[in-house]
């Protein structure tokens, strides 16, 4: 496996040094690709088409080694193995049942210890300005973006237009337990069947 990974990241780099095309790509002239190719793995996994997940799944880890091999080339001072180092690290560390001496007898205090550990973390970065809303893209689907949010605060939602509806029923959704943008999905399926059946 790491003879086929290390192949990858060395035919991007010969890419970027000898096509065209490539060598004129930047971070951000590939930034909606990222978006993109994140939605299509998406919508194999909502398709459960396994032959279509590998392919999708290619296509995004090419987005990452293509972003690192710009960051090589271009003297940014960091590498895929940086990007693997960093990830590396960062499972190890939010994952002390497995790697520390934490005792876990349930998958929420697994993922309590994961969100403690991650909030612990992001307290030790410098702040940035906005709140809640400091860290989501402008570009983040709206229905990712509240649920993010929603967790980051605290308090009711104020206000009766069809946004605040909106939001509420993605907090009744968290509340429950629930992954909102997979109901949504699943309604919208059931939905597009439906007519189809007509």
């Amino acid at each position: 496996m790491a003879g086929d990974f290390d192949r990858l990241v060395e035919v991007m780099g010969r890419l970027r040094d000898e096509c065209l095309w490539t060598q004129q790509q930047t971070h951000q002239s590939l930034r909606r690709y990222v978006i993109e190719e994140a939605f299509e793995v998406a919508e194999a996994i909502d398709l459960g088409d396994s032959a279509h997940l590998v392919d999708e799944l290619g296509d995004l880890l090419m987005q990452v080694v293509f972003h690192a091999a710009i960051a090589e080339s271009d003297d940014e001072g960091w590498t895929i193995s940086d990007v693997i180092a960093a990830i590396t690290e960062k499972l190890i560390h939010r994952n002390p049942h497995v790697f520390g001496e934490t005792s876990v007898s349930s998958v929420e205090e697994i993922d309590a210890n994961w969100q403690r550990l991650k909030a612990e973390r992001a307290s030790s970065r410098p702040a940035r300005s906005g709140g809640a809303l400091a860290e989501l893209s402008a570009q983040m689907p709206a229905l990712l973006a509240a649920i993010k949010v929603l967790d980051r605060t605290e308090g009711e939602i104020v206000g009766d237009d069809l946004g605040s509806q909106l939001l509420r029923l993605v907090a009744q959704a968290r509340a429950a337990s629930l992954d909102p943008e997979a109901e949504l999905r699943s309604a919208l399926v059931r939905h597009a069947q439906a007519d189809a059946a007509k």
